[in-house]
C-alpha cells in the first residue's frame, strides 16, 4: 500500500510541475511579446523563441516502410528544400544524409521529419518505386498549397494512410496519385478540397484501385477534371453524389477505360461550363446504361469519341443534348457494338465540319435512331438504320 501511495504522490508532483512549467513558458512568451513591441533589443529574442515554438508545433512526421530488398529513391527533396528535411533509418536517432536506399543499407523503416518552412509538396514522393507503405504520423500544417504529383509513379505502394492529412489550403492536386499501380484502396474521407482548382489526372493509371472514398470532397472550385479516373480499370464502384461540377470546364477522358464500372451515377453533374467532353466515357466497356438527362452541353465544343468503346451500352438517350457549338464529333459512338436504340433528336450537326460516317463506326447492333427531320434529310442515305 505504501508503494502505491508513493507512486501516486510522485505522479501528482510530476503533473503539477509540468503544468506549472507550461504556464510559465506561456507567460514568458506573452511578456516577451509585450516588451518587444516597445524595445527593439528584445524583438530578435522573441522572434527566435517564436521560431522554435513554431518549428516544433508545425512539423510533419512521416513513416515509410520500403519494399523488401527494395533499392532506389524514397523521397524527392527538391532543390532549395534540403534544409527542411530530417531522415532517420530503423529507429536510429542519428540523422541520415541520403535520399536513396541501397540493399546493403538493410533499411526496414524510415522516418522523415519536415519542418514548417516547406509549404509545397510538389512531387514529394514522385516515382519512388521502393516504397511499400506510407503513414503520416503527424500533420499539423494547414498551409500546404501544392500537392501536384505528390505520390506520382509510386508503383510499389500498397498502403497509404492519410487519416491525419491536412489539405485545407491546397489548390493543386494534378496527378497526385497517378500510376500508383499497386494501390487497391484509398480512403480520402478526411480531405478538405474547397480551395482545389486542379484535379486532372488525379487518379489516372491507378489500375489496381478497387475502392476509393471521396465522400468529403467539395469540388465547388475545381475547373479541370480531365482524365481524373482515367485507366482505373479495376474500379468497381464510384460514389460522386456530393460532387459539385459547376466550375468544371474540362471533363475529357474523365472516366476513360474504367472498364470494371457497371454503374455510374452522374445525375447530379452540372455541366453548363464544360467545353471538352472528348473520350469522357471512352472504353467504359461494362456500363450497360447511362443517365445523362441532367447534362447541359450548350458550351461543349469537343465530343470526339465521347462513348468510344462503350461496348455494353444498349440504349442511349441524348435528347437533351444541345450541340450547336460542337466542332468535333469524330467517332463519338464508335465501338458501341451493343447499342440498339439511340436518341439524338436535338442534335444539330454541321455536315461541313463533322464527318458523320465516322460517328457510328462499329455500331453493328444499332437498329433505331430517333433524330430530327433535318438529320434525316441530310444523312438517311448514308445509313441502313431505321430513322424515327
Amino acid at each position: 500500500m505504501k508503494n502505491n501511495s508513493n507512486k501516486k504522490s510522485l505522479i501528482k508532483k510530476i503533473r503539477s510541475e509540468y503544468i506549472v512549467k507550461q504556464i510559465l513558458e506561456h507567460l514568458n512568451r506573452i511578456r516577451l511579446m509585450a516588451i518587444s513591441q516597445y524595445n527593439k533589443k528584445y524583438q530578435k529574442m522573441f522572434d527566435i523563441q517564436k521560431e522554435e515554438y513554431k518549428k516544433e508545433s508545425y512539423r510533419i512526421e512521416i513513416e515509410i516502410i520500403p519494399v523488401v530488398d527494395g533499392k532506389g529513391k524514397f523521397i524527392n527533396i527538391r532543390k532549395g528544400n534540403e534544409a527542411h528535411f530530417k531522415i532517420y533509418f530503423n529507429y536510429n536517432r542519428q540523422e541520415v544524409n541520403k535520399t536513396k536506399i541501397l540493399k546493403k543499407d538493410k533499411v526496414g523503416k524510415i522516418k522523415v521529419v519536415i519542418d514548417y518552412k516547406n509549404n509545397a509538396f510538389y512531387g514529394l514522393f514522385s516515382e519512388c518505386k521502393c516504397i511499400k507503405k506510407i503513414k503520416f504520423l503527424k500533420f499539423n500544417r494547414p498551409d500546404i498549397v501544392n500537392m501536384n504529383l505528390m505520390f506520382y509513379g509510386c508503383s510499389e505502394l500498397e498502403e497509404l494512410d492519410l487519416s491525419k492529412f491536412r489539405t485545407d489550403k491546397v489548390i493543386k492536386m494534378f496527378k497526385m496519385f497517378s500510376y500508383c499501380t499497386s494501390l487497391k484502396k484509398l480512403d480520402l474521407s478526411k480531405f478538405k478540397t474547397i480551395k482545389v482548382k486542379e484535379m486532372n489526372n488525379m487518379f489516372a493509371g491507378c489500375s489496381a484501385l478497387e475502392e476509393i472514398n471521396l465522400t468529403s470532397f467539395n469540388t465547388f472550385n475545381v475547373e479541370d477534371m480531365g482524365s481524373m479516373f482515367s485507366s482505373c480499370s479495376s474500379l468497381k464502384k464510384l460514389d460522386l453524389s456530393n460532387f459539385n461540377t459547376k466550375s468544371v470546364k474540362n471533363m475529357s477522358n474523365m472516366f476513360y477505360q474504367c472498364s470494371s464500372l457497371k454503374e455510374l451515377n452522374v445525375s447530379n453533374f452540372n455541366t453548363e461550363n464544360v467545353i471538352n467532353m472528348s473520350m469522357m466515357f471512352g472504353k467504359c466497356s461494362s456500363l450497360k446504361e447511362l443517365n445523362l438527362s441532367s447534362f447541359n452541353t450548350i458550351n461543349v465544343e469537343d465530343m470526339r469519341s465521347m462513348f468510344y468503346g462503350a461496348s455494353s451500352l444498349i440504349n442511349l438517350d441524348l435528347s437533351n443534348f444541345n450541340t450547336d457549338n460542337v466542332k468535333s464529333m469524330y467517332y463519338i459512338f464508335e465501338g458501341c457494338s451493343s447499342l440498339v436504340k439511340l436518341n439524338i433528336s436535338n442534335f444539330n450537326i454541321n455536315s461541313e465540319k463533322i464527318n458523320i460516317q465516322s460517328m457510328f463506326s462499329g455500331c453493328d447492333s444499332l437498329k433505331e435512331i430517333i433524330t430530327s427531320e433535318t438529320f434525316k434529310k441530310q444523312f438517311s442515305d448514308f445509313f441502313p438504320f431505321n430513322f424515327k
